[in-house]
């Protein structure tokens, strides 16, 4: 059987080069405050490899994606063992774009930190009066930075994001970096009306996007998983507070509230998690999660 090692290693997820495709495996480790917690959340990463593989065949419409397949079978054999059955998945090669792509549908978080202060998010100004959790009149695109490992990523304009596209592909900067707004808009709109339909408030989300051998742009990386979203319940949404939520804001919350734990969670913390991205998927998909 052929050994694979990891080409390269981010906080949750490990990338591996096979030949023509990459396998891309999400790992049961988790991050908050782009630090890697001690704990592992046992089924995290094929949970959030399965609600991926949901969202690219949802959206697959609008931009084409990186996904090849999940299949055990359609896998070296390396990734049919323990640790990476439900974990993997076989993707198109893409020369990634150096650009988070967030979009917000409602202020919370640090979003909301900053309207607090003078009134904008990410320099973009929004109406006043507006209340902690309140959906956005539209929906609003803050990217940023992607940075290594250890390192944070830093909110950027739009005009820096055309800079940023231009140094990298002259004459093509401005066109990929309106295209990938569109892109990250578009996705967040469809993805947030259904959502809602069954019971989920998407609050806000990542995309990333990067080049075919052809040029043409393709959603990569991971999509609307708790990791990389804010997901809140409906049933009982209402402006004015926190709200309760699906992902990882459970975990980040109880580390603000213990700042002397050392990034290690309490059994009950990680039982509570795993249950939450469990519910989360079964709702999103109608699916049970074996």
């Amino acid at each position: 059987m052929q050994e694979f090692k990891p080409i390269k290693e981010g906080k949750v997820r490990e990338v591996y080069d096979n030949g023509e495709s990459l396998i891309i495996v999400a790992t049961d480790r988790i991050s908050a405050f782009d630090v890697i917690l001690k704990n592992k959340i046992s089924q995290k990463g094929a949970i959030l490899t399965q609600m991926s593989k949901f969202w690219f065949g949802f959206t697959k419409d609008i931009v084409p994606n990186h996904m090849i397949s999940t299949e055990a079978a359609e896998m070296p054999e390396f990734f049919r063992g323990e640790g990476f059955a439900g974990n993997s998945m076989k993707c198109q090669k893409l020369e990634m774009l150096p650009i988070e792509c967030i979009v917000r549908g409602y202020i919370t978080g640090s979003g909301w930190e900053s309207y607090q202060k003078d009134g904008t998010v990410c320099g973009i100004r929004l109406p006043e009066g507006l209340q902690e959790s309140q959906q956005l009149p539209e929906p609003i695109y803050t990217p940023t930075t992607k940075a290594e490992l250890g390192l944070h990523d830093e909110h950027i304009t739009f005009a820096d994001s055309v800079e940023i596209l231009e140094k990298l592909h002259p004459n093509k900067g401005a066109e990929y970096a309106e295209k990938i707004k569109a892109y990250t808009i578009a996705l967040y709109q469809k993805c947030a009306e259904y959502a809602w339909e069954k019971g989920i408030i998407i609050a806000d989300t990542k995309f990333e996007f990067g080049l075919d051998p052809d040029g043409n742009i393709v959603l990569g990386d991971e999509m609307l998983t708790p990791d990389s979203s804010r997901f809140w319940p409906r049933e009982g949404y209402a402006p004015g507070r926190p709200q309760p939520s699906f992902d990882k804001q459970f975990v980040r919350d109880w580390l603000k509230q213990n700042p002397d734990s050392g990034y290690q969670l309490p059994e009950e913390v990680v039982a509570k998690t795993v249950g939450k991205y469990k519910e989360a998927y079964e709702l999103l998909t109608g699916e049970k999660f074996a």
